[in-house]
């Protein structure tokens, strides 16, 4: 055999090689591609699913709340309704629009000296002087529903406590809460601070789109400290379904003497989350743990 003859054949056999290792590996992007694809559908289709009645359908439990509606988180599909668009004090619900102008306005991780304190009504217990970080005083906020940590928040993370007000009520306009209105960050009673069961299951479902205050309203206990980390706060969360009722993942408490009791509610099952709001309630916590179970019990999504 010659050279020549030799390196012809051996450069067949190679150039043959690399056509088998190319295709291998072009088959193999393909896949990649096709299974990425695949994922992704799966992804979009199940955003997609909406709610339909079951067969056998029953009407909803009698609630004792004045004003309810259940909706499905993703889609935002009223699944029940009971004078949803009736003006009511929102109490302390109007915390969860004070934890979204505060990350819109302050990192997590910002420092904050507390300056005067109001120590009206539920507490996590700031006096003057702490130095906490703004992720601490959000749980504070949420889980204890502390007023204190409500006014340190909004007296810091805009140009003026005014101002933070006014961040409030734009963000309620661009959620399309019609009938809406704050004047407070901690949701004391106010003529000028109100709103409706329809306008805040649109403000649980964007408050539970974020990460850090999703995580916040679904904790049950945590022990906070100081940024010394010689001061501690005890913080345990007010909803009383949290680990007692499956699926549920926060979301706010509210309750004065003239709003009566309030509850809004993240509850989840094989994928699918619902909002339940109740305002007014003679118990909150029943009223809305039968609202849950009817609407798993009698909705399915495709």
């Amino acid at each position: 055999m010659t050279y020549a003859r030799f390196f012809l054949i051996a450069f067949i056999i190679i150039l043959q090689i690399l056509v088998i290792i190319l295709s291998k590996s072009s088959f193999a992007a393909d896949l990649f591609t096709r299974q990425k694809q695949n994922r992704l559908a799966s992804i979009v289709a199940s955003s997609n699913l909406a709610p339909f009645a079951n067969e056998g359908f029953q009407k909803a439990p009698p609630v004792s709340a004045k004003s309810a509606i259940i909706v499905d988180a993703k889609r935002g599909n009223v699944m029940f309704e009971k004078n949803s668009n009736f003006r009511h004090l929102s109490a302390s619900t109007t915390k969860l629009m004070t934890a979204l102008v505060v990350l819109e306005k302050c990192s997590p991780d910002n420092i904050i000296t507390v300056g005067l304190v109001n120590s009206n009504g539920t507490q996590m217990g700031l006096v003057s002087g702490d130095q906490v970080t703004v992720e601490t005083l959000l749980y504070g906020m949420l889980m204890a529903s502390g007023n204190d940590a409500a006014y340190v928040l909004a007296s810091s993370c805009a140009d003026s406590y005014d101002v933070f007000i006014n961040l409030m009520n734009e963000r309620a306009r661009k959620l399309e809460m019609a009938n809406t209105h704050f004047d407070n960050p901690a949701g004391f009673d106010s003529d000028y601070n109100f709103s409706t069961a329809a306008d805040l299951a649109k403000l649980a479902r964007d408050a539970v789109a974020n990460p850090l205050i999703s995580k916040i309203v679904a904790t049950k206990t945590i022990v906070l400290t100081d940024v010394s980390g010689i001061k501690t706060y005890y913080v345990e969360n007010i909803n009383k379904l949290l680990g007692e009722v499956d699926g549920v993942e926060g979301v706010k408490t509210g309750h004065t003497e003239a709003a009566g009791e309030i509850l809004l509610t993240k509850a989840t099952r094989t994928g699918n989350t619902i909002i339940v709001v109740v305002l007014d309630s003679q118990d909150r916590f029943e009223d809305s743990e039968k609202l849950i179970e009817w609407a798993f019990t009698n909705h399915h999504w495709q």
